[in-house]
C-alpha cells in the first residue's frame, strides 16, 4: 500500500477513494459509493472515505458529472422514437457532460421494444444545443447505451444539418432509411459549434462500417436481424458516400477514424459534423471529474462495476481507475457483482484484489437483488482486510 499520513499519534490516517462505475440494473455509481462507504465505517469508523463515482461515457455519465458537483440541468427533446422524453445535462461554469444515451438511448425505447431502423438521434442533437443554449464553451459528449444506428444524421439535422432525398425531401428518420440519401448539406449547422470544443467520449473505438463497425457489432444487441443489420451498414455507408460529395475527402477519413462506430455511428456524426475530437470515455471523464486531485489524498483505490470481464479490460471504468492509480503508486482493489477475469490479467491491469457480490451470495438472482446490502458485507470484508 502506498505511504499513509500519520497522525500525531503516530498511527496510519487511512484515506481511501471510492471510484467505482455503477453496477448496472442493481446500482448507480451513486449508490455503490455509499454502500461501499456504510460498510468500510461499520467495521473501521475512523477511516476518511471519499467518493468520486466514474462513468466511461455511458448511461450514468451524467448522474457522476452532478454527483461531482456539476449542475444538473434538464430539458424536453425527442425520445428515439420522436416521443417528447425529459433529459438531462450536466454544467460547471462552462463544461458541459451531455449524454446521448439520456436522449437516445435503449433506455428511452419501451420495455422490450426494439426499433433499430427507425430510432433516431434526433433529441441528442437538441440536448447538445440546449447546452450551447445554457453557455458551455466545452462539451464532454458520452456516448454508448443507444437505440440508435442512424450515423448521427438525426443529431446533426436537429442543430440545422439537411439530409435530403432526390425529390428534395428530408429523409425520415433512423438509419433505415440512409438508403434514401440523395444530399446532405452541413452548411446550416448551428454557428456556435466553431467556437466549442466538443470531445467525443466513448469506450469503443469501431469504425462507422463493416466486420467491426457499428451496424454489425452493435446492430443485434438493438434488436437487428441479420438483414437488418446489412441493411443498417449499407445506410451507413451510402451517408458517408453522400458526405464525402458534401464536404470532401475527411467524411471517409472520419469514417474509418476509431470512435466512429460509437454509439450507433453518432460518433462519425460528432466527427465529421461537429469537429469533435475522440478520447476515451473514462480518461476524459477522470478528468472532468477531478480524479487527480482525489487519488493524491487517497491511500487506497477502490473501484468496480457489476461485471469484472474481458470488456472491462478494453475502455471500462476500472480499467481506467486502475491505471491512473497504479501510474500514481496506489493501491487498487475492486467490487463487483460477477467476477471473470483470471488473477493475472486482474494484476496485469493493476489490480490487487477483487470482491465480488457472489463470494458473499452465490444465488446471482439475489445478488442483483438484493446487491446493497450484500455489497455492504463485501466493504466489511474489505475493512477487514485492509483497513483494521
Amino acid at each position: 500500500m502506498a505511504d499513509a499520513a500519520v497522525n500525531r499519534t503516530g498511527s496510519q490516517i487511512q484515506r481511501v477513494l471510492i471510484a467505482a462505475d455503477k453496477f448496472k440494473g442493481s446500482l448507480t455509481a451513486v449508490q455503490v459509493a455509499e454502500r461501499v462507504t456504510a460498510g468500510l465505517h461499520r467495521i473501521a469508523p475512523q477511516v476518511e472515505v471519499e467518493s468520486l463515482p466514474v462513468a466511461d461515457g455511458g448511461d450514468g455519465t451524467v448522474a457522476a458529472a452532478v454527483a461531482a458537483g456539476f449542475e444538473r440541468h434538464e430539458v424536453r427533446v425527442a425520445g428515439p422514437l420522436g416521443d417528447e422524453v425529459t433529459a438531462a445535462f450536466a454544467l460547471r461554469e462552462e463544461t458541459a457532460v451531455v449524454e446521448m444515451a439520456e436522449a437516445s438511448g435503449l433506455q428511452r425505447l419501451p420495455a422490450g421494444t426494439f426499433a433499430p431502423l427507425t430510432s433516431s438521434t434526433y433529441g441528442s442533437g437538441e440536448l447538445l444545443r440546449a447546452a450551447l443554449d445554457a453557455g458551455a464553451r466545452t462539451i464532454v459528449f458520452g456516448v454508448g447505451g443507444s437505440a440508435t444506428t442512424d450515423g448521427g444524421a438525426g443529431m446533426l439535422a436537429a442543430l440545422g444539418a439537411r439530409f435530403l432525398d432526390e425529390d428534395g425531401e428530408p429523409v425520415p428518420p433512423g438509419g433505415g432509411s440512409l438508403a434514401e440519401l440523395a444530399t446532405a448539406d452541413l452548411t446550416g449547422l448551428d454557428p456556435r459549434l466553431t467556437g466549442v470544443d466538443v470531445v467525443l467520449a466513448s469506450d469503443v473505438d469501431n469504425p462507422l462500417t463493416g466486420p467491426k463497425g457499428a451496424a454489425a457489432v452493435y446492430g443485434p444487441q438493438k434488436g437487428a436481424s441479420p438483414d437488418e443489420v446489412a441493411a443498417l451498414d449499407a445506410g451507413l455507408a451510402h451517408l458517408a458516400t453522400i458526405l464525402e460529395k458534401s464536404i470532401g475527402g475527411r467524411a471517409a477519413e472520419y469514417a474509418v477514424a476509431p470512435g466512429a462506430g460509437a454509439a450507433g455511428g453518432i460518433g462519425y456524426g460528432a466527427l465529421v459534423g461537429l469537429g469533435a475530437s475522440f478520447r476515451p470515455g473514462i480518461e476524459v471523464m477522470l478528468d472532468v471529474l477531478g480524479f487527480g486531485p482525489a487519488l493524491s489524498r487517497a491511500t487506497l483505490v477502490i473501484t468496480g462495476e457489476g461485471s469484472l470481464d474481458d470488456q472491462t479490460l478494453h475502455g471500462k471504468a476500472p480499467a481506467g481507475v486502475a491505471a491512473a492509480a497504479r501510474a500514481a503508486g496506489k493501491e487498487v482493489i475492486a467490487v463487483c457483482g460477477r467476477l471473470a477475469l483470471a488473477p493475472e490479467a486482474l494484476g496485469r491491469a493493476g489490480i490487487r484484489r477483487v470482491y465480488p457480490l457472489t463470494d458473499v451470495e452465490p444465488d446471482v438472482g439475489r445478488c442483483i437483488a438484493d446487491a446493497g446490502p450484500i455489497l455492504e458485507r463485501v466493504a466489511e470484508r474489505i475493512a477487514r482486510d485492509f483497513l483494521t
